[in-house]
Order: C-alpha cells, then structure tokens, then sequence
C-alpha cells in the first residue's frame, strides 16, 4: 500500500473543484445557447422534436394490445360475441370473480368472468391474455361501453390476427351449436331473454296448406344464399300477416324461429322517436334473425308519405326511413334477416309497404277452420281424426257457420281435462256466440231500416 501525501490533498481538492466550476460554467452555456436556439425554432416543430426524443428515450414493451370493443358503430362486433361464447370454456380455478346466472329455460349454470377478470389463454405455443373491461357511462342514460382486451407478444401479431381470432370464431359457432338456445330481445333492452315459447308448425292451428307454403318458402330462402348475392340482392325476406286478433299470428312467429333456429328481435315502432333510432336498432340485429314489427298499422304515425314537414332530417321518424330499411341501402346490414310484420287492418297500410321486395308473403291468419279445431283438439285433448269424439261433428258444423278464433277454442279445451266436459263446454260457447251474431245481425238490419225509413 503506498503511503497518502496529505501535503497534495489541498492541491488535488482545489483542481478539482476548479474542474467542476468549469464544467457547469460550460453546462450553463449550452444550456443558454440551446434556450436560444429553440426560441428560433416554431412551437409546433420544437413539440415534434421534443416527442422524437421522447420516443428514443423510453422504454418500449414487447407486448401488443388489441381491443374488442362490443359495437362496431352501431353493429354488433362478432369478435366480441364470439370472445364471450368462447372464453366461458377457459375459466380456471385462477379466476377469482365470476357472474353465475341461470333462467327458467336452462339447465345448466352460466358462468362469465366479471369487469376486470383475466383469463390466460394458448394457441400454437403462444401465450394470450384476455381481460373484460367495462367502462361507466359518461352521462345519465347513457349505457356502459364493454370490450375485451387481448394482449400479446409483438412478434405474434400476424398469426393471432391471422389464425388464432379465426379459430375463436370458428369455435364460438360450433358451441352456439352445440347448445342452441333462442333468444329474444326488445330494442328497449340491452339483455335478451331465452326464447321459451312452445309453437311449432306442428301445433299451429292453420290450414294445412297455408302451413306447407310457408315450410317450404323458409326452406327456399335458407338455401338461396348465393343466388341472393348472384342478382345483387339483399338475402332478406318479409312476412305480412294479417287478420283479426287471436288467430295466431303471435304463434305462427314462435314457429317459425324455432323452425329455423332464428333468434327474435321485437321492435317497437311506437317507441322510435327518429329515422336515427330505427337505424341503429336495425343495425344491432345479427345475422339469421327475424326481425318482428307487431301492429304495424297502429304504430307507424307517418302513413302518407306526400306529407313532407316530417322528413326533412333524422329528427321524426318516418314511413320513407322505415322503407329505407326494409329494401333500401340499410337493408343488406345483415344477412339472412326475416322481417316478420304484422296487422289487424291491413286494408289501412300504405300501398308502399306491400310490395314485393318490403312485405313478399302475405299470410292472411283466418278465424278457425275444421282442421284447425282438428289440430287443437290433439293438442288439448289428445283427440285423433282417425277416432273422433262424438261431439266433434256438431263443433265442426257450428266453426263452419260462424266465425271463432282459435284462441277463443283453446281457451274453451283448457278449462277441463276431461274431454266429455270440455267440448260440451265448447259447444255451448260455440252455441252463445251464434246467437249472439244472429242478434248482432237483426239489430243492425233493423236500424240500418230505420235510418232509411227516417231519411224519406
């Protein structure tokens, strides 16, 4: 160890704190003439210099983040419903907030991850992270927006765009599949309900006939896809049914989702304010769905569409955008949409939304028939065509001669289970409501007589 010269610690001191004078006297120039140069340089150039810096001077993760937000505008994100579907089969013992539910009509649990639940996730080596972000609503009345954030490495980016999302896709199909459950949902909900309702084309109390027609009309629309897109239309069809209440028009739209595995969306014009609100309840249906307008003559207020005032802007809502949505530009938004409408006048509708291309099937849903009280009668009762009850000849004379709705017969075959009572119960309403008819019938003839007997 060498000796320490205490006679050089003044001197070594002394440089250097005459080294450190210098080097700020020098730091404190260049700080001046840089001040100086950057007072030369415009605002908006200094802030572009100023982010390159930044960028070059902070750390860069490796990570990429890829958001699923529920809404593309106001459609529906298929990547987003499908994440859903999807990741309720990833859920593990790691997760530590779920959402259980279950309504009348499921089996099973529904299990989902709750706001900010993280679910890990691999494909191909490659390790994902999911995380459900919920975000509140900035003003009153507004809804939450929802969206799921997929996170992964940089250098994977091609292939989860490429392959993995694809497969979440694919697989998210095949276990709607797998479990099928119809929904229902109103335009003044965010949440559907599970399609219960019973109706088949089997049960259905209409004409035989009419039944067949439409079997085969659905059959037609599903596999005509490609023709649809070969002419340069939309792949839509529209229903008109019309007739009086109670004949089943409710009943025959139940039938028809569960025949075609059809999700149901109602809407309710008397709820649209604005050719703004129809287009974006319009644009949040999915594909293959029927889309149902119930009582379409007493709600849609705007029926003459010479009357200008009310279509100006997207303020009012309108016959014209209501038209535009059936057949217009907006139409083709979805594919494989049913458009289901429904009247008890139809004699009060405009001409417009009759035609084909808006309303290409018009049921007319009668009052019963015999082999609609056949139907019914097998349902209720369990009573054949091949072994008739022997009261069945005198009901099937009396539907014949009046008219009766099948939901006033079905309310009648429920009131017992005993088949003895409930026709007799039935042929004594059948009875009542003949009379009632016959002296509708003569009190108007009679004064009908009088108002011509007083106008001479």
């Amino acid at each position: 160890m060498y000796p320490l010269n205490l006679k050089d610690m003044p001197t070594t001191a002394s440089s250097m704190f005459s080294a450190y004078a210098s080097f700020a006297a020098f730091i404190m120039l260049v700080k001046s003439m840089a001040d100086q140069l950057m007072s030369l340089i415009p605002p908006q150039l200094r802030s572009y210099l100023y982010s390159i810096l930044l960028h070059f001077y902070t750390p860069h993760s490796s990570d990429l983040t890829l958001i699923v937000d529920e809404k593309c505008g106001y459609m529906i994100n298929q990547v987003y419903e499908s994440a859903e579907v999807y990741l309720k089969t990833k859920i593990s013992p790691l997760n530590e907030r779920l959402r259980v539910s279950r309504t009348p009509g499921q089996k099973t649990l529904s299990i989902n991850i709750d706001r900010d639940e993280e679910i890990m996730d691999t494909f191909n080596d490659i390790t994902l992270k999911w995380c459900y972000v919920c975000t509140e609503a900035e003003k009153s009345g507004d809804k939450e927006k929802r969206k799921f954030e997929l996170t992964v490495q940089k250098k994977h980016k091609t292939e989860v765009t490429d392959s993995y999302l694809p497969y979440v896709l694919a697989r998210a199909d095949a276990l709607r599949q797998e479990e099928k459950v119809l929904k229902l949902t109103s335009e003044n909900s965010d949440n559907s309900i599970d399609l219960e309702h019973p109706s088949t084309f089997d049960t259905l109390a209409i004409a035989p006939e009419i039944k067949k027609m439409i079997i085969e009309d659905l059959d037609r629309f599903l596999r005509r896809k490609e023709f649809y897109k070969k002419v340069g239309k939309a792949w839509k069809r529209g229903y008109l049914l019309y007739g009086p209440p109670g004949t089943g028009k409710s009943s025959l739209i139940a039938a028809m989702a569960n025949y075609l595995q059809f999700d149901i969306y109602d809407v309710e014009l008397s709820s649209v304010y604005s050719n703004s609100d129809l287009r974006s309840i319009m644009l949040s249906t999915s594909n293959r769905s029927i889309l149902v307008i119930e009582d379409i003559d007493c709600t849609v207020e705007a029926q003459n569409r010479e009357d200008k005032r009310s279509e100006q802007s997207d303020t009012n809502f309108t016959l014209s955008g209501l038209l535009n949505f059936i057949d217009g530009m907006w139409s083709s938004c979805a594919d494989g949409r049913i458009i289901v409408f429904t009247t008890n006048h139809k004699d009060k509708l405009d001409p417009a939304l009759l035609r084909p291309g808006r309303m290409d099937v018009h049921i007319h849903m009668s009052y019963c028939t015999v082999s609609g009280f056949r139907i019914l009668a097998s349902n209720y009762l369990d009573i054949h065509e091949s072994n008739p009850h022997r009261l069945c000849g005198e009901i099937e004379g009396l539907i014949e001669r009046i008219e009766v709705t099948p939901a006033e017969i079905a309310e009648e075959l429920m009131k017992s289970d005993d088949a003895d009572v409930a026709l007799e119960g039935l042929v004594n309403f059948l009875k009542r409501k003949e009379v009632e008819v016959a002296s509708n019938s003569t009190r108007d003839e009679g004064t009908k007589k009088a108002e011509i007997e007083a106008t001479n």
